[in-house]
């Protein structure tokens, strides 16, 4: 048998041969957060579960985030607003993607803890700032006393302190709104959004998404340009501002969710993720009363409405051998690409984005073609099978695109052979990681990724709610 065969089979045999994964949670003196709500909840789903190293990497994964990611909680600031900073993992800067994501599994619960409620309302806050500090930018410093790696970077606006980096990507801002409604949404507590400092914050993330709508031509003097000396093309933007675009009614995003360079300016996922977050958001307003500025609300309507017309004229396209899907990312101009990234908002995650429904006959078309050699950073191994992207490369597969396809899929035996996967991937390690090998499980990148384990967690959780006879038996 071939070495190259064995690597693919280690992470099979490792669930066989009965080598259990084990419990990997910090005592509980040592964790950064403590939530008894959580934790009640962990015990319960995890008491049901049939298969018992799933159960344990459930254990291991979804409390993640509080356990080791929430290192800066203040419950009332000298501003008299709680102030919560959540890092990534392994890498100690807060991104406004990552950190909604890596808590907004627990906001379903916060109203059984008063503590996490408050501990999730900093982190609204703690975006709300940042944003008002820098709408541009992806990822944050906790403070003005450590200086970035990329203070060098030639950038409009430019970097300052407390920022960590400072990519735009669309689906930053997108975070910070779908954030603030399921607060509003889970708690019912109306309070911050009267606050001023969250409304302008709104106010400056629309005006933002508003104003990359223009096309090239009309952004002659661009409010944000980015370039950086390295000798990856996918961490800078041709001549600081990307390839041009033509005026579609979407908005553009010269960086992914991935923090590549965009290919195309115009991403139908992350446009698509824009549209349900600012109708959603839209509803705080209709329902608390008056924006500061009048004409706020109306503002975030349109700008939707435009972005989905958008979507539905230049983002569904005619695949050679599919028919109709949606495109990856297109430039107004007729040209589109083909293919889907792990990280979300991506087109796998439609449904989980809200966007669509999980039969919608265009989706399903569309996921055929990403589940497939013709999505070229789909892959296939002994290891598994996936969706990638170009952060890491080709043959790389991400935990984080099995878990949102389980997410997304109608089809038990799917859920069943992804949940596998899922097990095996990680190695024995117990945790979610960044990516893996397509032969070999045991050659993975990031072993602390907190955002890929809490995206496991609300899977178990959906699951639980959705299709509990696939994990309780």
């Amino acid at each position: 048998m071939s070495q190259q065969h064995l690597a693919g089979l280690s992470g099979i045999l490792r669930g066989y041969l009965g080598q259990a994964i084990t419990n990997q949670r910090p005592p509980i003196d040592r964790r950064m957060f403590v939530s008894p709500a959580i934790d009640n909840l962990i015990d319960q789903i995890s008491a049901k579960m049939v298969d018992q190293d799933l159960a344990t990497i459930f254990q291991n994964c979804y409390p993640n985030t509080l356990d080791t990611t929430v290192t800066h909680f203040v419950p009332k600031g000298e501003d008299g607003l709680p102030d919560t900073f959540v890092i990534t993992g392994d890498i100690q800067a807060m991104w406004l993607r990552d950190s909604t994501n890596q808590v907004i599994v627990y906001m379903p619960y916060a109203k059984q803890d008063p503590n996490l409620q408050t501990m999730l309302l900093g982190v609204v806050y703690r975006q709300a700032k940042s944003i008002l500090i820098d709408s541009y930018a992806n990822a944050f410093n906790l403070d003005n006393t450590t200086q970035s790696p990329w203070m060098s970077d030639r950038r409009i606006p430019p970097m300052t302190l407390p920022l960590h980096e400072g990519k735009y990507e669309l689906d930053s801002l997108c975070a910070f709104l779908k954030l603030s409604y399921s607060y509003w949404n889970e708690t019912q507590d109306p309070s911050p959004f009267q606050n001023l400092i969250w409304q302008t914050a709104v106010q400056k993330a629309v005006n933002t998404i508003q104003i990359q709508q223009k096309d090239s031509w009309e952004d002659k003097n661009p409010e944000y340009f980015f370039q950086r000396e390295t000798s990856a093309p996918t961490d800078t933007l041709m001549h600081g501002v990307g390839i041009p675009s033509k005026r579609t009614g979407m908005s553009k995003s010269p960086f992914r969710p991935s923090d590549d360079a965009a290919t195309l300016p115009f991403p139908i996922a992350a446009n698509s993720m824009a549209v349900v977050s600012l109708k959603r958001i839209s509803q705080i307003f209709s329902n608390n009363g008056p924006a500061p500025n009048p004409g706020l609300f109306q503002q975030i309507i349109s700008l939707a409405n435009e972005i989905e017309d958008g979507i539905r004229k230049f983002g569904i396209i005619n695949h050679v051998n599919f028919g109709q899907i949606y495109a990856f990312e297109v430039d107004g101009f007729g040209n589109t690409y083909v293919m889907d990234d792990a990280n979300i908002p991506s087109l796998l995650s439609l449904p989980y984005l809200g966007w669509c429904e999980k039969d919608d006959p265009l989706y399903l078309n569309t996921r055929k073609v990403l589940l497939s050699p013709d999505n070229p950073y789909w892959c296939k191994g002994s290891a598994g099978s996936g969706i990638g992207g170009p952060h890491i490369g080709l043959g790389w597969i991400w935990p984080m695109s099995i878990i949102t396809q389980a997410e997304t899929s109608t089809n038990d035996d799917e859920i069943l052979g992804c949940l596998e996967l899922l097990k095996n991937s990680t190695a024995g390690t117990g945790f979610m990681h960044e990516s893996f090998w397509k032969e070999d499980v045991d050659n993975f990148t990031r072993s602390w990724f907190a955002w890929a384990n809490s995206h496991f967690g609300n899977l178990i959780l959906t699951l639980a709610k959705e299709r509990p006879h696939l994990i309780f038996g």
